[in-house]
Formats: C-alpha cells, structure tokens, sequence
C-alpha cells in the first residue's frame, strides 16, 4: 500500500556509518535475533521479521536505505555490484534447494529434478541445485522468450509445457515450484514420483492445485520454503562472487525511471531476462 518505496534485491556502497566505503549486497529481511527461531538458524521465521519494501521499512528504489551491519555481505573488488544485486533472488532458490535434500529423498546428483518457471526465481532454484550437485534438471517456463536463455545458462532441458516432452511420465524425484499458483501446484503434485518432494517458493496464489490423495497414497513430501536463512544468503553470495551460479550475463539493467515500462513489460509477458535490474 502506498506511500511505500519498493526494491529488496540490491547492493550499494555504505555512505555513512561504520564500514564507509565498503561495497556490500544487501540481505534485506531483518530479524530480532533472540527468539527460538532465530537462536536455531532458522531466522526467515522469526516472528518478529521485517523485509525492506513492506511496511514498517522503505526500499531499496530510495536514494538511500538502512540496513543493519549483520545484513551486509562485503562484495569482492572483480563482482559488480548489479550482479551481486542477484544474490537476494538466487538466495531463494539455493535455500528451496537445500531443503529438498531430506533423509530417505535421494542425493542430488542421482535425482531428477524439475523447476517450474523460469524467472528470476525458477532460474535460481535450478542454478542452485546444480551447483549443489545436480546433474538432471528440467526446467518449464510458458514464455518461448526466456528458452535460449535458459538453455545456455544451466545446460538444462526447458520446456514451454513438459507434456512437449516425451518419456516424461516417470516424474521427478525433487519438484521446486517457482510459480506458486493452482495449475503449477497441480503439476507439481502429478508429477513428483512417488516417495518424492516438492519444495514450494512461488507465492502466487493461496489456494487450489495439491492433489492431496495422490500425496498421501505416494508419501510425497511437500515443503514451504519462505525466503532463505542468514547462512543461506552468505553461502548463495559466496558462490556467486566464485562463480559457482553461472556466468550470471542473464539480467538486463535499465534506468529507474523505466520502472513502471518494466514492470507493465513483464506482466505483459514481453521479457525475456528473467530479472531486469532497475539502476538509479
């Protein structure tokens, strides 16, 4: 709800306050640090959080913008700072990642592995599990714009729908929806094999889609993954900076003031980066 200034995936260079000078990517959900969550690693649900862009704290499409210390990760002198901008979204795939590595589910570099849309977020689950050990990944994406792309980033197999993919009926040990509407849940509960799991980052729609008695007679897992942990976006940033997460040449950068053409673009299904980088 205005007044409210957008923009959570940034980097910038601290201009006042200690570290002056440093050039930093910014970690832009903000917790308390004492609660039970936050004491167990798992601070992404601390009760008590706050994102950069929603009410209470202002974005990062501001001149300026406060950040705690402990948000901040130092960006190396050779890593531009809109690439290392990127380390909030890939940070959201390498976490939905992580998560899918359960006991009884298989290690990555044996399991097949589907990624349902091929944005900036999709994108990142899939540049994630490969650099955490996968080899067999498959990603949809309904926009033909984004295919290349796609394709020449991960090596991965992409589709404008997988029934365009033949020998496809023997699903996916690991499924991570990107997307998060009704029809993209359904194919993820379809097409999870049976003892397999599905890890669940888009926040599209809040209901519809789960094929619950199918995921209860083939204990198919599902799993919530809300953002990533302070660990997660330290170790995303990290392989990001050595080059663990692609060449990374998949966004475009335009003016902030371009902003409302963008985002009018995007809805409109007419871009084909999955993330356009709005620069001050």
């Amino acid at each position: 709800p205005a007044p409210l200034i957008l923009g959570h995936e940034a980097a910038g260079t601290i201009v006042d306050g200690p570290g002056a000078g440093r050039r930093v990517t910014i970690n832009p959900l903000v917790t308390c640090g004492v609660c039970p969550a936050c004491r167990s690693g798992r601070d992404n649900l601390c009760a008590a959080r706050q994102i950069i862009s929603m009410p209470p704290r202002q974005g990062a499409f501001g001149e300026y913008l406060a950040m705690p210390l402990e948000n901040l990760v130092d960006v190396p002198a050779d890593v531009s700072l809109e690439r290392a901008a990127l380390s909030e979204c890939l940070a959201c795939g390498w976490h939905a990642s992580r998560l899918s590595q359960r006991p009884g589910h298989p290690a990555l570099p044996m399991a097949r592995c589907l990624v349902i849309g091929g944005g900036a977020i999709g994108l990142g689950a899939a540049l994630a599990l490969k650099a955490q050990g996968a080899d067999d990944i498959t990603v949809v994406e309904p926009n033909p714009l984004r295919h290349d792309r796609l394709r020449d980033l991960g090596g991965f197999t992409v589709h404008r729908a997988l029934a365009e993919a033949e020998g496809e009926d023997e699903g996916f040990e690991i499924v991570i929806d990107g997307v998060g509407i009704a029809a993209t849940r359904a194919l993820a509960s379809a097409r999870a094999r049976p003892g397999g799991i599905i890890v669940h980052i888009g926040l599209g729609e809040a209901t519809g889609g789960l094929d619950l008695r199918r995921m209860t007679l083939q204990e198919i897992t599902f799993v919530g993954a809300y953002t990533y942990n302070k660990a997660d976006f330290r170790a995303t940033a990290q392989a990001l900076f050595d080059g663990k997460l692609g060449p990374l040449g998949w966004h475009d950068v335009r003016p902030l003031s371009d902003g409302p053409a963008v985002f009018s673009d995007i809805r409109a299904g007419k871009v084909a980066a999955p993330k356009v980088i709005l620069k001050p």
